[in-house]
């Protein structure tokens, strides 16, 4: 699926994309458009929790292709989200104790898709990704994980420090990806684990750092200071494939 085909362009396309519960992940509005239908739309966006950014009619010329957009353009998800119970219920399918990979403002789609790929050839349960500032379930990121979105679900959270926190309560624990952390070796990466990994700029938030229970570095002999996100995530979650097996 083409990224192209994930948007949706002009005000009765995009009403009746929400009207239908298609998943928008983002819409976009021409700055200082008011009028009735568009407050409409911006309607069903709150009540939907979706990303609005007011941009300037050439931001939405570029993103529509120069097609007659009416002020307003939408990015719908390839895929249709799940809730994090979805994630559980998988691992208990199973019979393994959950594993999740949880993605802290991932922004570019090449990632995503990579880091879905992954999750699913690493046995991950799911994926969890949040709302805001972070690339959805875009076309790109279904082509990217060469089919990997139709056999591993991913969850949107508001608030991922919150969802570590409630996760928690269940039993999990969570381990982040950071160059500064104890070497993932000497750690005890098995039981119910979720896996954090970080911005491809600024790495794992602080926020979300802090409710994390280890920190994992991936040993590194090169002259480079760090690993792509994706192929980080494939390091440590092996490593803890590796460490399941071998109990």
């Amino acid at each position: 699926m083409a990224y192209e085909e994930c948007m949706v362009i002009g005000r009765n396309a995009i009403m009746e994309a929400f009207r239908s519960g298609k998943t928008i992940d983002k819409l976009f509005v021409l700055d200082g458009c008011q009028d009735g239908p568009v407050k409409s739309i911006l309607r069903e966006a709150k009540k939907q929790d979706t990303l609005v950014k007011f941009v300037s009619k050439e931001k939405l010329d570029a993103l529509s292709s120069h097609e007659k957009h009416q002020g307003v353009v939408a990015v719908a998800a390839a895929y249709e989200y799940v809730s994090v119970e979805d994630l559980f219920e998988k691992a208990e399918e199973k019979g393994e104790d959950p594993f999740f990979i949880l993605c802290d403002e991932i922004e570019d789609p090449h990632n995503l898709g990579a880091i879905i790929r992954t999750a699913n050839l690493a046995g991950a349960h799911g994926v969890i990704i949040p709302k805001r500032r972070a690339v959805g379930l875009t076309g790109v990121v279904a082509k990217v994980s060469a089919g990997a979105l139709n056999y591993t679900p991913v969850a949107r959270v508001t608030n991922l420090s919150k969802t570590i926190d409630e996760l928690k309560e269940r039993g999990m624990w969570f381990v982040c990806g950071d160059m500064d952390g104890e070497i993932m070796y000497d750690l005890n990466l098995t039981g119910p684990v979720g896996l954090v990994i970080g911005n491809e700029g600024k790495g794992v938030s602080r926020l979300v750092k802090e409710k994390c229970d280890y920190r994992a570095s991936i040993p590194m002999k090169g002259d480079i200071d760090s690993l792509n996100a994706s192929v980080a995530t494939g390091v440590l979650a092996f490593e803890i494939v590796r460490q399941r097996m071998g109990k």
